[in-house]
């Protein structure tokens, strides 16, 4: 996660005890001075890892997701397709039509927009469990990023009206030929931030950095936290969504586990004022975030193409 093109990725973490009111105007001021001077409890360098270690998440729960998920993707297609994505939805059972993987797709909260008829039996439970804990790392790690932009601690929450939560399980079977297929094309998240659980033994997820494609190894028992367009495009560009991309293996299946927050479709979303000055004018215009999501959905995973396509220069919203 690029600060503006230093060598620096920018990281939240959540093991602090409350902020004093000292401290928060300190962050705030430093931030509105100069976006780019993160105080350094918040930056790691590009050497170290991009992972959430003690998030507080009982080991067990997260073993006993993987154990319920591995069991649904060996089920007979005929099973599975029970909980097939219809064409006119994005949650259920399906296939990417490009790349080489599967997929189960839920909105896990709040809970007036889950499809029970999506959920299959055997994973119910634990995927209840395990959401309702990244809700709260995700609420808290949102806090944390409101700090970083200048802040108070909630507004970043407030601003999202509801902060949503989508879950979904990328799975990767063996590929004969991974130098030619993709499990997922290069793309940028479309939401706040995404929390991701890896397979602790199979790599294959990559990130771009400085143009070339960086491969990030598996932390048993971390979650990685990627930002997503909606910080990058609030912080006027300053802290950059990861571009990202997963391949394939030959001999081995690999599972994600990929939990998305962001915000109500009516929520609005353009870069803060404080993130603007005559060095770093206005790159995105306002629009909500619904709108965005309408852009996103009619481009193909392609890179950071449909963040690009809300710059200034080439909306094409009106």
């Amino acid at each position: 996660m690029s600060l503006n093109g230093a060598d620096h990725h920018l990281s939240v973490t959540t093991d602090h005890k409350e902020e004093d009111p000292t401290f928060v105007s300190y962050i705030q001021e430093t931030v509105r001075l100069n976006p780019l001077n993160v105080p350094q409890r918040y930056v790691r360098t590009e050497e170290e890892e991009m992972a959430k270690v003690n998030h507080g998440m009982e080991k067990e729960l997260m073993l006993r997701l993987k154990d319920s998920v591995a069991e649904f993707f060996e089920f007979p297609i005929e099973e599975k397709n029970k909980y097939a994505m219809p064409p006119d939805d994005i949650q259920g059972y399906g296939h990417t039509s490009v790349d080489w993987s599967d997929h189960l797709v839920l909105i896990v909260h709040p809970t007036r927009f889950r499809k029970p008829q999506f959920w299959p039996k055997e994973l119910k439970d634990t995927i209840e469990a395990y959401s309702s804990e990244i809700q709260r790392i995700g609420e808290e790690l949102i806090n944390s990023l409101s700090l970083i932009l200048g802040l108070e601690k909630h507004v970043l929450v407030g601003l999202h009206k509801e902060v949503l939560q989508g879950f979904r399980v990328n799975y990767y079977p063996p590929c004969n030929t991974p130098e030619k297929v993709l499990g997922l094309s290069p793309h940028s998240d479309a939401r706040t931030i995404a929390i991701v659980m890896q397979d602790d033994n199979v790599t294959g997820s990559e990130i771009r950095y400085k143009g070339n494609w960086v491969p990030i190894t598996p932390i048993p028992g971390a979650l990685v936290v990627n930002v997503g367009d909606v910080i990058e495009i609030l912080s006027n560009g300053k802290y950059k969504s990861v571009e990202h991309r997963a391949m394939t293996n030959k001999n081995n299946r690999r599972t994600t586990y990929v939990s998305f927050l962001f915000p109500r479709d009516d929520a609005e979303i353009g870069p803060f004022d404080h993130m603007i000055d005559d060095e770093n004018p206005k790159m995105y215009k306002e629009t909500t975030y619904g709108e965005y999501l309408r852009h996103m959905r009619n481009r193909k995973l392609e890179g950071k193409t449909h963040i690009h396509a809300i710059k200034i220069n080439e909306w094409i919203g009106d």
